[in-house]
């Protein structure tokens, strides 16, 4: 069975290119233009990994990461953040909001696909973690 990540980005290219990649890859991918449709779409479909842009309509990639975070049916997912906010304090912020990881845009697709893979083993290896402890 392949990883479900959901993107969520307002950018159609970005967008575009990542699912591609991902693809690619063997990964089935969702997608969600605003964070309200990004939250929906984790709530009901609890993908292995957001890949979350931070600047969106509406609500924010700050926002929608505190709420996938602090919601019970959410809260387990790894969240990947990306943005072109590059200043320390921004990505101080996502990870204060809950994030696992950070990239920068423009994107390297080889570093992108490298913090999928260890989000999805760290999250795998913790799930089997918690199997053995029951």
């Amino acid at each position: 069975m392949s990883h479900v990540i959901l993107i969520i980005d307002d950018d159609l290219t970005t967008l575009k290119l990542v699912k591609l990649v991902l693809q690619r890859e063997g990964y089935q991918i969702l997608t969600a233009k605003n964070g309200a449709e990004g939250l929906r779409k984790a709530e009901d479909v609890s993908p292995d990994l957001v890949i979350l842009d931070i600047m969106l309509p509406g609500i924010d990639g700050y926002q929608v990461c505190h709420y996938l975070r602090t919601n019970p049916t959410t809260a387990h997912i790894p969240v990947l953040m990306f943005s072109s906010l590059d200043r320390p304090a921004d990505q101080a912020r996502a990870f204060k909001v809950g994030s696992d990881d950070y990239l920068t845009k423009p994107i390297k697709m080889a570093e992108l696909l490298e913090k999928v893979r260890g989000a999805l083993y760290f999250k795998n290896l913790s799930g089997e973690q918690a199997n053995t402890a029951s």
